[in-house]
């Protein structure tokens, strides 16, 4: 630790030298200490080691501050005279060396001095760096000042370089958080907008249905087919076709009435929402929408001739299913085809012969679990790398004797909307609780829909049933989808976090179909996120879903969460998963789903491979 003496006498320098001589230790103190302390008398105090550096004057001494600065080797204290003829005084010398060196400690070190303390402390401050000694002075006084100076000073320097490397880390952090909302954002958009006509997509435009349909208030579904539109394709190529859908979705856009949402669905497919004062206005908007498209349109040099059909449905917001209100939409449109064509069709009940049959349905579905038509498929969830079985997912069957299989996508929306959602959840719950016992480790992924989610004491329940049925709570994992935590989300992540305290495992389900995004991975307590089938089935034809694949495993990595991608079907697709880093995999090219029987002798393989290809149970 270095030190500068500045004074102009050689008898003060000669001083300073005694005070900071080495010395021995003091047998006489050494001895009290013992006398008094027995053995455990401390040891003294050993004085530092200082290195000093002499000047007589104060401009020698400035100038020998600036050069140990430049080398990187400054000084702790400066103790300095006031008087020092002919040069500079000491209060002009604290001035410089202050101006050079902020973390420098200064000691005022005279017997008379022209100017008071707070004169020197406006020039050389601020005061906490700056102290004062009388001459003649003690050597404990020089010791324990040059000490306490010196300990502040490594202290200062220290708390400066933690201070610093925080400041870094900060900023680094803060880089990484920017980085990783433009990474949201862009893959937000990718997921949400059509690459073609960068209008927004199918699930932009459910999503905004969906909030519409919460809204009370009369609001137009209009679905717009182009008619003819494979024509186009088969005889000027698919560039012309995608020129027309651009130019198509151009026209809708400015044809549309004030404020609806123009979204491209898919092919040739638009949808259009928007608020209407009556079913009347409703079709004339849409008229005029149709015709704006039938017209001659110039693509590559070609003449087209455009036409277009439209299938409307007008409902009162608040009341309506959102996936209903689309499907009575496209109904209308497959009635505007067969139509001739060229026309728009206002939905009607005599359409949807389909809404007796979900009556039917919904009676049956009341009577399944007595009559014992319900069954348990399970398909198992593979580990990457080795392809062993981690886990099985529960799969609910309904084998009706009226009309045979009902697929899952039929009854279960049926089921959620009467409320006998919660006798099938507790029923399959109960079974495949039963079968993962007879498992040697593997854990079961069972479904929960979003009013089972919500249900009153949920996570008292799943507890009870899996104590009841003598479970470890780390061999069940609960799946749910964004849809069924994003009404309520303070008391989604409540249940979350319980169940996770209880030691279940959470796996968000369908994962960049919902609300995606980064505020609910952080906020909700997760075990894994389910990639959807549409993105791994689009991974080889579409650059945005291998690209929103990507992003989602990414993310998921960085946030210590596993990753299983769902409806793998290829060989190819299981060899671009394993380089893309998803942790588990899971689908028809891996195993169909099975009987219990077929998965109690997989779980005992432990692996998927030629060995095991023989799953004779295989259920669709």
């Amino acid at each position: 630790m270095r030190i500068l003496i500045v004074d102009d006498e050689p008898a003060t320098h000669d001083s300073y030298r005694r005070c900071f001589a080495p010395t021995g230790p003091d047998d006489a103190l050494a001895a009290m200490a013992s006398e008094l302390f027995g053995e455990d008398a401390p040891a003294p105090d050993a004085v530092p080691e200082f290195e000093l550096v002499h000047h007589n004057q104060g401009l020698d001494a400035v100038a020998e501050v600036e050069r140990a600065l430049a080398e990187g080797r400054p000084f702790a204290v400066a103790f300095i005279d006031v008087r020092m003829p002919p040069g500079i005084d000491g209060r002009e010398t604290a001035r410089r060396i202050r101006a050079l060196d902020a973390h420098v400690n200064l000691c005022i070190v005279t017997g008379y001095s022209d100017f008071s303390p707070l004169e020197i402390a406006r020039v050389a401050g601020p005061a906490d760096k700056l102290f004062y000694l009388a001459k003649p002075f003690e050597v404990a006084e020089v010791q324990q000042t040059a000490r306490a100076l010196g300990d502040r000073w490594r202290v200062d320097r220290e708390l400066a370089a933690a201070r610093a490397t925080l400041a870094d880390q900060v900023l680094r952090l803060e880089e990484q958080s920017f980085e990783l909302a433009a990474n949201e954002s862009r893959a937000l958009h990718i997921a949400t907008h059509d690459s073609l006509t960068e209008a927004p997509n199918r699930l932009f435009f459910t999503r905004a249905l969906a909030d519409r349909a919460r809204e009370p208030g009369l609001f137009a579904t209009a679905m717009i087919d182009l008619d003819r539109f494979k024509i186009v394709n088969d005889t000027l190529g698919h560039l012309a076709g995608d020129a027309l859908i651009r130019e198509v979705c151009a026209i809708l856009s400015r044809a549309a009435p004030d404020g609806a949402l123009v979204a491209r669905l898919g092919g040739d497919e638009f949808g259009v929402l928007f608020d209407t004062p009556g079913e009347t206005a409703a079709v004339m908007a849409c008229d005029r929408m149709v015709a704006a498209c039938s017209t001659t349109h110039i693509i590559y040099g070609a003449s087209v001739q455009g036409a277009a059909s439209c299938g409307l449905v007008a409902v009162d917001g608040g009341a309506h299913d959102p996936v209903d209100v689309l499907r009575r939409a496209d109904l209308a449109l497959n009635d505007a085809k067969r139509a001739g064509r060229g026309v728009v069709r206002l939905f009607d009940e005599a359409m949807d012969e389909g809404i007796r049959f979900r009556k039917r349905i919904e009676g049956g579905l009341a009577q399944a679990i007595d009559k014992r038509e319900l069954s348990l498929a399970f398909q198992p969830i593979v580990e990457r790398d080795e392809l062993e079985i981690a886990g099985f997912e529960a799969l609910l069957r309904w084998n009706t004797a009226e009309y045979g299989p009902i697929s899952p996508a039929v009854f279960i929306p049926i089921a959620e909307e009467s409320n006998l959602i919660h006798e099938l959840g507790d029923w399959v719950l109960e079974h495949a609780l039963e079968q993962v016992k007879g498992w040697p480790g593997q854990y079961v992924s069972i479904n929960f829909s979003p009013r089972q989610f919500r249900r009153h004491n949920f996570v008292g329940h799943v507890v009870e049933c899996a104590q009841r049925a003598g479970v470890e709570p780390g061999r069940v994992q609960i799946e749910i989808t964004e849809t069924a935590i994003f009404d309520d989300a303070e008391r989604a992540a409540e249940t979350l976090y319980k169940l996770r305290q209880m030691g279940f495992r959470i796996a968000l389900d369908d994962f960049g179909t919902g609300y995606s995004s980064l505020y609910n991975i952080r906020k909700f307590a997760l075990d894994a996120l389910k990639i959807d089938r549409s993105f791994i089935d689009g991974m080889g034809r579409e650059r945005e879903s291998a690209a929103i694949v990507h992003s989602i495993i990414h993310l998921a990595r960085a946030l210590g969460l596993g990753v299983v991608a769902e409806g793998v079907e290829t060989a190819a697709q299981v060899q671009a998963l394993r380089m893309a880093g998803a942790s588990h995999l899971q689908g028809y090219y891996l195993s169909r789903p099975v009987t219990p029987d077929v998965a109690r002798r997989l779980a005992d393989a432990r692996f998927i491979g030629a060995e095991t290809e023989a799953a004779t149970g295989t259920v669709g």
